[in-house]
């Protein structure tokens, strides 16, 4: 399950491809004299040979050090087998600088600010590596793809060099080596308790006006309690970060979690302002609706994950945000033991005004920077190589993953993995003595992301299965057009950017809780404006006229 901080930093963002980009190396030729230096200098250790699809093993035993994100939910050993079989396969040892989860990101800006960061930096979201480019610290990596053959193989054949547009900075080259998926993932909907529904002979909604009705049904039956009372509140930007996030969705536009203040306008040709769209504006009135009727548990807005999941269980709600892993691991399997005949599901993300849609841009993942000092390193070229084998090869995705086979995972048959007996995966056998990523290191954040389909979705249990499957068939909502901001410009917008997302945030809460009037919204949208709205606008629609002029 995705950290809630962690999912609300994120910034996916998205863009359209250029012509005239060549699509991974930059603007540049290609060539390995994208900076203007030989790399035969740099090919120490390195395979003179290496192609996509094919083992990759150092000429030389080499060690590269890892900035490496402890989970406290499997914190790192110094003996898990992954250290082990990296080194046997590949001859490189890794060398991890381990970082509290809590406080990763505080230390790896401190580490890379003062010179000291390690080779490899993963676990960096699309837009976390913006602060780094204009001191050089990171690496431009567009000017090296051509010495990572898997990673330029998956780009091409997945069709996604638009996503990969939208990494570039001003000076069109991209500092972020981002995971990659063959196709979108759904993460987050709607739970409910179908054995009540099946009592009161109503059916599963698919879209969110059907939610309503289904509410309204139950607060009928049970005038006493609210429907519906949700989670992911706390210690997030944005109040009911997930619900936001996938009711926008239906709405055509970013909210919560997924919450940027820009959003393309393709009809207008110009980017808009998020907070104060119409699209935006629905998504607010639909959950005072739900709040002004008594739907909705007004405590959602405040309430811990804990008290939210305490009212599931204790039927004082019949609905709450979910995704695959909470349903199974904590909402149906303390129901079975509290309440006699309860069932629950996570329906697909119920369909609004926007229609079967899902946002665009999300098949980029979390990914790596790679500390400039790197390139100073003889042993440059066999980094980028191992990099591209561990992280984009199929053969290191499933290591990373699964582990070794018949010691960590069976395969029945072709694409197919379960963990062997007695280890346990994120729940999947409780009773196991061994845990797969707590005491073998495998199915790591650090370095388990993206994918083949095939891949991402073997260790789905039947519910995402099904779920997933049904969102796969929705369109993807095309991705925005890159519009990179130069290094003065960016400074003035991460001024204003924070004031103005903070100014939605609140009034959000406001108006959903009836303590401002919806009638008021335009008051609100003149506020953002005094905050300096359009000027961040303007920011944004020359940066996009200027790479479009220069690139397209």
């Amino acid at each position: 399950m995705h950290n809630a901080g962690q999912l609300s930093r994120r910034r996916i963002l998205a863009a359209a491809g250029f012509a005239g980009l060549a699509a991974l190396t930059g603007c540049g030729s290609g060539d390995d004299q994208g900076d203007g230096k030989d790399l035969s200098k740099k090919r120490d250790g390195a395979m003179k040979e290496y192609r996509a699809g094919e083992p990759f093993k150092a000429a030389k035993p080499l060690s590269f050090s890892v900035l490496h994100n402890n989970n406290p939910v499997y914190p790192m050993k110094d003996d898990w087998l992954f250290w082990k079989e990296v080194t046997r396969r590949t001859g490189i040892t890794l060398k991890p600088v381990a970082v509290p989860l809590s406080d990763y990101e505080k230390k790896r800006s401190l580490l890379i600010g003062a010179g000291d960061a390690p080779f490899l930096i993963p676990k960096t979201y699309p837009g976390a590596e913006t602060p780094f480019v204009s001191s050089g610290s990171i690496l431009p990596v567009s000017d090296y793809t051509h010495l990572m053959p898997n990673f330029r193989a998956k780009v091409k054949k997945w069709h996604l060099e638009r996503e990969i547009d939208s990494l570039r900075q001003a000076d069109g080259k991209f500092y972020l080596l981002p995971g990659l998926h063959e196709k979108v993932k759904s993460n987050y909907s709607l739970a409910l308790r179908t054995d009540v529904l099946d009592r009161l002979g109503l059916a599963l909604p698919t879209t969110w006006d059907e939610v309503h009705e289904v509410f309204k049904a139950l607060k009928e039956e049970y005038p006493d309690r609210y429907p519906f009372s949700d989670r992911w509140s706390i210690n997030t930007p944005f109040p009911v970060g997930a619900l936001m996030g996938y009711l926008g969705q239906a709405h055509g536009v970013r909210a919560g979690w997924s919450y940027q203040n820009t959003t393309w306008d393709a009809r207008a040709g110009k980017f808009v302002f998020t907070g104060a769209t119409d699209a935006f504006r629905q998504v607010v009135e639909y959950l005072r609706k739900l709040v002004a009727e008594k739907l909705m548990d007004p405590e959602s807005f405040t309430q811990t994950d804990d008290e939210a999941v305490k009212k599931l269980l204790s039927e004082k709600s019949f609905a709450i945000s979910t995704n695959a892993q909470e349903l199974v691991q904590n909402y149906r399997y303390n129901l079975r033991k509290q309440v006699k005949g309860a069932k629950i599901e996570m329906i697909p993300v119920p369909i609004g005004p926007a229609g079967p849609v899902v946002l665009g841009g999300s098949r980029l993942e979390n990914g790596l920077m790679i500390s400039s000092n790197a390139l100073k390193s003889d042993s440059f070229v066999a980094l980028l190589q191992f990099t591209d084998w561990l992280w984009y090869s199929d053969e290191g995705q499933l290591l990373s993953k699964w582990g070794v086979e018949n010691v960590t995972y069976t395969s029945p048959r072709p694409g197919q993995y379960r963990p062997k007996d007695g280890i346990s995966l994120m729940g999947s056998d409780p009773d196991a003595p061994k845990d797969l990523q707590k005491d073998f290191g495998f199915h790591n954040g650090v370095f388990t992301y993206g994918g083949s389909w095939d891949l991402v979705s073997s260790s789905f249990g039947p519910d995402e299965k099904a779920f997933q499957a049904a969102m796969a068939r929705r369109k993807e909502l095309p991705v925005d057009p890159a519009h990179p901001l130069e290094s003065a410009e960016q400074e003035q917008a991460s001024l204003w950017e924070t004031p103005l997302k903070d100014h939605v945030t609140q009034n959000v809460l406001r108006f959903v809780l009836g303590k401002r009037p919806l009638s008021e919204w335009n008051t609100y949208v003149a506020e953002l404006k005094a905050k300096n709205m359009d000027r961040y606008i303007d920011l944004h629609n020359k940066a996009y006229e200027r790479f479009t002029k220069e690139n397209g």
